[in-house]
């Protein structure tokens, strides 16, 4: 595989020094990922092996199997050492404990060791600087992390702007967010708001009426 087609594929992986384009079988990249002696994409290999992972579904026996058989030293310790950083970062999810499986703890010990020292790991002709290959996962994760959290957010925005749409007008919805957000009325909108919101908002904060209507939904 041609090198700048490996940039792409690993960006594919969520390590994007480039633009990924088009699709990427995820465990021939990761070998081709550990047979090219790129330093620098080396470090970033915590980060496609999850990345890889994530979005295997039903097919993460065959990736870990890929992994584990046959695909040469370099990319064992490369298995490894991203092991090892997500030991490092807390980040343990089930597939990494089935991944960890196939290895012995004496060898998942030995690559903590070598983490938490700080050295040089020389993988095939490469040397990896331990410090990128957590740090580059750290950020990683936290990314990942800030876009579950976004999603879940505006998806019970949504959900509350299409609740509240069921319940109020366009114009009751104005004034309602308008009294939460303690703004003044005029007397036109106060006469409105007590005649007609406050009285909708009223019965939607009684809690048994909530619990019927829970019910009812069962």
């Amino acid at each position: 595989m041609k090198h700048d087609e490996l940039l792409k594929k690993a960006g594919e992986l969520g390590f994007k020094l480039f633009e990924p384009e088009g699709g990427a079988e995820a465990a021939r990249t990761l070998l081709e990922v550990a047979r090219s002696g790129d330093a620098r994409l080396m470090e970033g290999f915590p980060v496609m092996l999850a990345a890889a992972a994530a979005g295997a579904g039903a097919h993460l026996r065959e990736l870990r199997n890929r992994l584990v058989r046959g695909g040469g030293a370099s990319l064992k310790e490369l298995v490894l050492l991203s092991l090892a950083a997500y030991h490092e970062a807390g980040v343990w999810p089930e597939w990494a404990g089935d991944l960890a499986e196939e290895f012995s703890s004496a060898e998942l010990k030995r690559r903590l060791d070598l983490l938490r020292r700080g050295e040089g790991v020389k993988v095939g002709h490469a040397v990896l600087r331990p410090e990128k290959l957590k740090t580059n996962f750290f950020s990683y994760y936290r990314q990942a992390e800030e876009s579950v959290r976004a999603v879940a957010a505006e998806r019970e925005d949504m959900g509350l702007a299409y609740a509240m749409a069921q319940v109020f007008t366009a114009r009751q919805k104005e004034l309602f967010l308008k009294r939460l957000r303690q703004g003044k009325f005029t007397k036109t909108e106060k006469e409105y708001y007590s005649r007609v919101v406050k009285k909708k908002a009223q019965a939607l904060a009684n809690e048994e009426l909530h619990r019927l209507a829970r019910r009812a939904l069962e």
